[in-house]
């Protein structure tokens, strides 16, 4: 039996690699972004108790309906936005799941995707699965700014989306109403959708504010926003996240769910819905996670490391091109191997490996485990 590959250049990730090499190691993972401390003890009794209350059976294939409304009744406060839980909300496995099915919606073979580089893994291999073709255009470096010029000389009539990442990872980079504006003059008149990868909305900081599509309704009505829940209470092994859409998209999207995963974890959407009401969970998140920012950058300024701006997320780019003129894979490998700290090399967010000479580090871990490996690698 032949396999005719759908994704014939893809192997295991990156963050597989450097994570199974840090177990192998015992090293300091700042790798892969997932916290090594505790989620909301409330939100665990809440999916503890949902569980005990019977919500164990299938919910709703578009997800619990409170959970809907409150997620809707979120946004339009935050971004001043007008979504309808019951139409334009959707729960999913995840936001790389929303990310995905939204590009499964509106691709079809030989349809062209506009994507900033170095770009989250999941994008290329998403496009690709389905048939089309992306379109990369490399964010100028290191400040990681979009050079619109390039987009308007890549549209083309083949271009069915451009993809967006705010705040983006893995440089960290937050777009600008500057950028909304040059994004609006980028698709006005034309019938390119927007896929809005959301994720990280509340781990922005340096007072900046985020740029929700959802903002600005000629956008919004053209775009998918994923979001995820993992990201924002620390629970990324729950997989959960959500997509919001025009009604008309959302339609299309749930076509392709409800064939796919059909519907999400209910005790956890159950719990989610309850948890909701604490505004101060998400709204306190810019704080917690710059004092985490600025202590991981205040120890690496130790090294003979670079920082680059970081203004979202939970990642940091540091440059390492006053310390070694090794490729960046070699360079992480061996970090791993001899210092016990694993980082990402930036090359593996480009298609063409862009060596830059720049690892990634996540700083959403306890402030001993970075202390331990900045420790480790001044040692």
């Amino acid at each position: 039996m032949i396999i005719h590959s759908k994704l014939p250049d893809v192997g295991t990730t990156i963050f597989t690699t450097m994570s199974q090499l840090a177990v192998e190691h015992k090293a300091i993972n700042l790798g892969q972004g997932f916290p090594d401390y505790a989620m909301s003890e409330e939100l665990i009794d809440l999916a503890t108790e949902a569980m005990r209350k019977g919500f164990n059976q299938y919910p709703h294939t578009n997800g619990n309906p409170l959970l809907r409304q409150r997620l809707a009744d979120k946004v339009n406060k935050l971004y001043n936005a007008n979504v309808v839980g019951d139409t334009q909300v959707t729960i999913t496995v995840g936001g790389t799941y929303a990310i995905y099915t939204a590009f499964t919606t509106i691709l079809e073979p030989g349809d062209e995707v506009i994507v900033f580089e170095p770009a989250f893994d999941s994008y290329l291999p998403n496009i690709e699965v389905n048939g089309a073709i992306a379109v990369g255009i490399k964010l100028q470096y290191p400040t990681f700014s979009i050079p619109w010029d390039e987009v308007r000389a890549k549209v083309s009539p083949k271009t069915k989306a451009i993809i967006i990442n705010t705040p983006q990872n893995p440089s960290g980079a937050v777009l600008s109403e500057d950028d909304i504006n040059e994004l609006r003059r980028v698709v006005e008149g034309t019938n390119i959708f927007i896929i809005s990868d959301e994720v990280y909305e509340h781990l922005i900081y340096d007072g900046k504010q985020h740029q929700s599509i959802l903002r600005y309704p000629d956008l919004a009505a053209r775009s998918f926003a994923c979001f995820s829940f993992g990201k924002t209470y620390h629970c990324t092994g729950w997989k959960m996240g959500y997509c919001i859409a025009s009604p008309q998209l959302t339609a299309e999207f749930r076509k392709v769910h409800q064939f796919n995963a059909f519907c999400c974890n209910a005790p956890i959407q159950a719990a989610l819905a309850e948890y909701l009401l604490n505004e101060n969970a998400y709204l306190g998140l810019s704080n917690f996670f710059q004092q985490k920012r600025d202590y991981f950058q205040g120890l690496m300024g130790h090294t003979g490391f670079k920082a680059l701006p970081s203004y979202g997320s939970y990642f940091q780019c540091y440059s390492f091109a006053g310390i070694t003129d090794e490729a960046d894979k070699d360079f992480a490998i061996r970090l791993t191997k001899e210092k016990g700290v694993a980082a990402i090399p930036l090359s593996s967010f480009y298609k063409d490996g862009t060596d830059n000479k720049v690892l990634r580090f996540c700083f959403g871990k306890k402030e001993e485990t970075l202390k331990e490996a900045v420790d480790r690698l001044l040692r």
